[in-house]
C-alpha cells in the first residue's frame, strides 16, 4: 500500500520528531545510516516535504533539517500525500484501471473497507503522536 520512498519519508520524518529541534537541526547525512536510506534519495525526499511545510530546515552554517511544533502536529497522511499522491493510496489493489464500487475488482469489497479505515487513522494521528509512542516504547522504530 505504501511506496518504498513513503516509507522512507515516515521514518525519516520520525528521526527528526525523535532527534531535532528549532535549536538542534540535523543533516542530510545524520539521518541516511539510522534509518538506510541513500543520501541523495532522502536529501529529496525532504526537500519534498519541506516545500509542503511538513518539515522545517535552515539553510548555513547550525544549518539542518528539524520538526516544529507546527510541523509535529501534521497528520500522518500528508506524508503519503505529498510523496506519493492520494490516488496512489486509493488506486485498485489489483492495479485495474477500472476497479470501483460499481465494478470493484475481485478483492475490492474484501480489502477496501480495511483499506479505508487504514487512511482514516493516518488522517488522524499526527507525526508526534506516533513519535511518541516510539519514545514511550509502545511502539519500535530502530532510530
Amino acid at each position: 500500500m505504501f511506496s518504498n520512498s513513503s516509507k522512507y519519508a515516515i521514518k525519516a520524518v520520525l528521526f527528526l520528531s525523535l532527534h531535532s529541534s528549532v535549536s538542534n537541526k540535523v543533516m542530510v547525512k545524520d539521518i541516511t545510516k539510522p534509518i538506510n536510506v541513500p543520501k541523495a534519495y532522502l536529501a529529496k525526499l525532504l526537500q519534498e516535504l519541506v516545500k509542503e511545510d511538513i518539515v522545517s530546515s535552515t539553510r548555513g552554517p547550525g544549518g539542518g533539517f528539524y520538526m516544529s511544533k507546527q510541523n509535529n502536529n501534521e497528520k500522518v497522511i500528508r506524508i503519503l500525500d505529498v510523496i506519493d499522491g492520494e490516488k496512489k493510496l486509493t488506486n485498485c489493489l489489483l492495479s485495474l484501471e477500472e476497479c470501483h464500487a460499481d465494478k470493484p475488482c475481485p478483492l475490492h469489497n474484501i480489502l477496501g473497507p480495511s483499506r479505508q479505515n487504514i487512511l482514516n487513522l493516518l488522517r488522524e494521528k499526527s507525526i508526534s503522536d506516533l513519535a511518541l509512542a516510539v519514545k514511550k516504547g509502545e511502539a519500535f522504530l530502530p532510530l
